[in-house]
């Protein structure tokens, strides 16, 4: 890869666009927290113009918000967006789980048991943090399984605003050992080739997640979700 110095206008901006979105995505740039174009760019080594372009790029979806006062911020959700976001997500993670158990290779199962296990190891030791990590990567890994690029490139996007509640839902109650089943049942229908059972196992676990989100929900705000 080139150095972010050397690169060209449209490199530089597509350069920038993928590292400001990654730096959200990670949580080194927090929901609420003022982005500073100058600062940006000297982060990531490119021009003002670039750092416009991706923070343009990034309020379309729906990971920045800018005012002409205040300038520009990483979007803090509120609740009730959560819940809607997530409804969204299950659907299509639904139907990345069934096309996952039709069109998954040895090497995918592999990977989703590599995960398991490690999300296995986060759990015995209490580590909610990183097993919320490792979950990330597990759907992630379910996605490029399935091979359906269109669900894919959705669940990006709406995965890009769920920053502030990636970490959250694990942190219920006897949330994580439940959560760590629901995965184990996706994982074993994936292997077994039952797209149908894949597809009840997803919507279970995240019917669980959905749960514990509108509880929170309710608890912030108890007139807002009926």
């Amino acid at each position: 890869m080139k150095a972010a110095g050397s690169l060209r206008r449209g490199e530089g901006e597509a350069y920038c666009y993928q590292e400001l979105r990654r730096a959200i995505l990670e949580g080194r740039l927090l929901p609420g927290q003022r982005l500073v174009e100058t600062d940006l760019a000297r982060m990531f080594g490119v021009g003002r113009a670039a750092v416009r372009t991706a923070l343009a790029r990034l309020e379309q979806e729906g990971v920045v918000e800018r005012s002409p006062n205040r300038g520009a911020r990483v979007r803090l959700l509120s609740e009730e967006e959560a819940v809607e976001i997530l409804e969204a997500r299950a659907a299509l993670e639904c139907l990345a789980a069934r096309y996952a158990a039709l069109r998954a290779g040895p090497e995918d199962v592999r990977e989703l048991r590599a995960l398991l296990r490690e999300m296995a190891a986060c759990a015995r030791r209490g580590d909610s943090l990183r097993y919320s990590e490792c979950n990330g990567r597990f759907h992630q890994a379910l996605v490029r399984a399935s091979r359906h690029a269109t669900a894919g490139r959705l669940l990006d996007s709406l995965r890009a605003q769920m920053v502030r509640y990636q970490y959250r839902t694990v942190l219920a109650p006897g949330r994580l050992p439940r959560s760590l089943e629901e995965h184990r049942a996706i994982v074993a229908a994936v292997a077994a080739r039952d797209p149908e059972a894949a597809e009840v196992a997803m919507r279970a676990h995240l019917q669980a997640v959905l749960r514990s989100l509108r509880e929170m929900a309710r608890r912030a705000s108890p007139a807002a979700l009926p």
